[in-house]
């Protein structure tokens, strides 16, 4: 029984408890008339169309009260525009984080309504997507987004990022400013809608900050095709300042990025211009000649026809005085100026026709000259090379029959004179070579390189300049020398003896000689002191001289030449210069090197203009004539004298090899120039 009693007193004592708080709670029912609390009813959706009843736009201005006690506008959304742009498929709340509830009419989400709620970060948001796209492998399938992170740099380094003047908590301008992000969609390019777009870039860059400037653009030629012809095609603010790496103006990165850009539309006159002065020194990257700006202007650019084109015959003065005038280290420019042609091409002869024939007497020239002395060299090498093979175990000339006394003397060939001449022409032409190359070839990947090791265009130029007077100098002090020395032994002087630079028909039966040598219809011919190659390469620098010289002091000094010369002068005297710099080196660096140094015979170096001297045994082997001629005369021990020392030999052979090295890296850097610039 006992056992029993428990489980029953357990039931008894929970069914007195259930009773119990029941009564207990009869009077509250009764008192507040209400069943028990239910679970509170969840805050209304965030979703967009709750968004939406109040943001559409349709319901007049949605404001708040601001801090000042004054009405804070809202933002309104179009839902057909929002829902055709890139975020359409994005709830507002996805950006607009810290809105968690939905206010009444005239409230603001936060619960002080004169606190703003923080921006939206667009760059961060994007690029935290890139960063998650590249971790898990998808940035492959999300190319555009690439390109946004790249414009957000490129932005966060632009001018709109820095801090407003007037307020500097707020960027010059943000995304938002020149993107509705609501509604944000560039339209596929070649599409009627991307050209659409284009049209109204340059409306909003205008009356959103710069309406001075849109002013200005609209009256431009650029303008005139933007608003009234309606071509997407014509140049838009985007376009010169770019969308996102909008730079400081006057600096010269932009400098040089809007000339660039100029050249994106007009190829033909941007490749015109890196042909000038002005293009070659921007080219090589300095700002401080002249634009496509400082000619033509920059917003407010009108076509050349146009009086008030800055580029019109009537204003062409005033605006090259804009840079040229007569202050600094500028001289005010001459008339001649103003007919100077700064986009002239050579293949146009009725608008350009002194460049075109300019171009054409060089053209052949260049290629007259290479033609006959590279197919020349070319056929001399190929019949030495053959001849030498045969007699490589016979020495060429047998001088055992000579008397003991002249066994291993030299003879004179070059005086002390002649010796520091050519070194010294040699080394200027390097130099010249050098500092010119680069203006020559400003586009190819070395020439930067080159004027900055240099020192910059004002410094090279200066090198340049120097260099040409010492080469100029010599060549009138040997002008000098020849004249002072024939008018001395003027009695016993022929104009066409043996010894003679000047050419004679002796030097035309050779050359045809040597030519049935080449092909071995004869045997090869033999020469007096001076051959006909020999000639040319003394001839040469006459006319090279007086072309590159007359041209160079012209582009030199042109506001001498340009108050009495026309300005396509300077035209013509970049082309003669610049072409016939060019014959000058290839031709030397060939030519000159394989008649020297490179022939079968002579190869890999001949130090005779080095050491003054050659062997008894070269001298009749290269002079056969002249040789014979002295020991007719019985004056062949006159010029006789002893072999060079050892050191003097090393030490010509040291002078040889470091100048041939030099010629050839330079040569190197032509031909590289000439096969892969622009």
């Amino acid at each position: 029984m006992q056992l029993n009693r428990f489980p029953l007193r357990v039931g008894h004592l929970m069914s007195l408890a259930w009773l119990l708080s029941a009564c207990l709670s009869l009077p509250t029912v009764a008192a507040t008339g209400a069943a028990p609390s239910a679970s509170p009813a969840p805050p209304p959706k965030l979703d967009n169309p709750t968004c939406l009843t109040c943001h559409d736009g349709k319901k007049g201005k949605l404001e708040v009260p601001g801090t000042d006690g004054k009405p804070r506008a809202l933002r309104s959304v179009a839902p057909d525009k929002f829902g055709q742009g890139v975020h359409a498929d994005m709830t507002c709340v996805a950006c607009h984080t810290d809105i968690t509830d939905s206010p009444k009419k005239g409230q603001s989400h936060s619960k002080d309504s004169t606190q703003k709620l923080k921006k939206v970060d667009c760059a961060g948001c994007h690029q935290d997507l890139w960063e998650q796209a590249q971790q898990d492998g998808t940035a492959k399938n999300k190319p555009r987004l690439g390109v946004v992170v790249k414009n957000i740099e490129a932005y966060k380094k632009s001018f709109h990022a820095r801090p407003n003047a007037d307020d500097k908590s707020v960027p010059n301008a943000s995304c938002e400013n020149c993107h509705d992000s609501h509604s944000f969609n560039v339209p596929a390019q070649g599409t009627p809608e991307h050209a659409q777009w284009r049209l109204g870039i340059s409306t909003s860059c205008g009356e959103s900050c710069h309406e001075e400037q849109l002013e200005t653009f609209t009256a431009s030629v650029h303008g005139q095709e933007i608003f009234a012809k309606q071509n997407a095609k014509s140049a838009t603010c985007a376009d010169c300042h770019s969308a996102h790496a909008v730079g400081n103006t006057s600096a010269d990165p932009f400098k040089l990025t809007i000339t660039a850009s100029c050249g994106t539309c007009h190829e033909e006159n941007f490749k015109s211009y890196k042909a000038t002065y002005h293009g070659k020194i921007t080219t090589l990257g300095y700002a401080y000649t002249a634009k496509c700006y400082d000619c033509h202007g920059s917003h407010e650019i009108l076509k050349a026809a146009d009086p008030a084109s800055m580029v019109h015959a009537d204003n062409r003065m005033k605006t090259c005085r804009e840079c040229h005038s007569g202050k600094k280290d500028l001289a005010e420019a001459p008339a001649g100026y103003a007919s100077f042609q700064p986009h002239a091409t050579v293949d146009d002869f009725e608008r350009y026709p002194q460049v075109w024939v300019a171009w054409q007497i060089m053209l052949q020239l260049l290629v007259g000259t290479f033609a006959f002395f590279w197919l020349h060299t070319a056929l001399w090498f190929y019949r030495e090379f053959k001849e030498r093979q045969q007699r490589r175990q016979q020495p060429r000339i047998k001088t055992e029959a000579l008397p003991a006394h002249l066994q291993g003397k030299h003879v004179k060939r070059f005086s002390l004179t002649w010796r520091v001449a050519h070194l010294t022409f040699a080394l200027s032409l390097m130099v010249l070579t050098l500092t010119g190359m680069p203006l020559f070839y400003p586009d190819v990947a070395w020439a930067p390189f080159i004027m900055q090791a240099l020192g910059g265009p004002q410094i090279a130029g200066l090198i340049h300049r120097v260099s040409a007077v010492i080469f100029a100098g010599v060549f009138f002090w040997h002008l000098f020398y020849m004249g002072w020395g024939i008018a001395r032994d003027w009695n016993n002087f022929k104009f066409f003896g043996p010894n003679s630079l000047i050419p004679n028909w002796q030097d035309g039966r050779d050359l045809i000689a040597m030519f049935k040598w080449f092909f071995g219809k004869g045997p090869r011919p033999v020469f007096e002191r001076w051959t006909y190659w020999e000639k040319f390469d003394y001839w040469a620098p006459f006319w090279g001289v007086t072309i590159i010289g007359v041209s160079g002091l012209i582009m030199w000094l042109p506001n001498v030449f340009g108050a009495f010369l026309p300005g396509w002068v300077f035209n013509v005297a970049a082309i003669f210069h610049g072409e016939e710099a060019f014959l000058a080196v290839v031709f030397l660096f060939t030519v000159h090197f394989f008649n020297n140094h490179f022939r079968p015979d002579k190869f890999p170096l001949d130090v005779v203009m080095f050491t003054g001297t050659f062997s008894l045994e070269e001298f009749k082997h290269e002079h056969a004539l002249e040789y014979q001629r002295l020991v007719d005369n019985g004056k062949l021990e006159k010029h006789l004298v002893d072999a060079p020392s050892l050191a003097k030999l090393a030490a010509s052979k040291v002078l040889g090899f470091t100048l041939i090295t030099a010629g050839l890296s330079l040569l190197t850097l032509v031909g590289i120039g000439f096969f892969t610039g622009g």
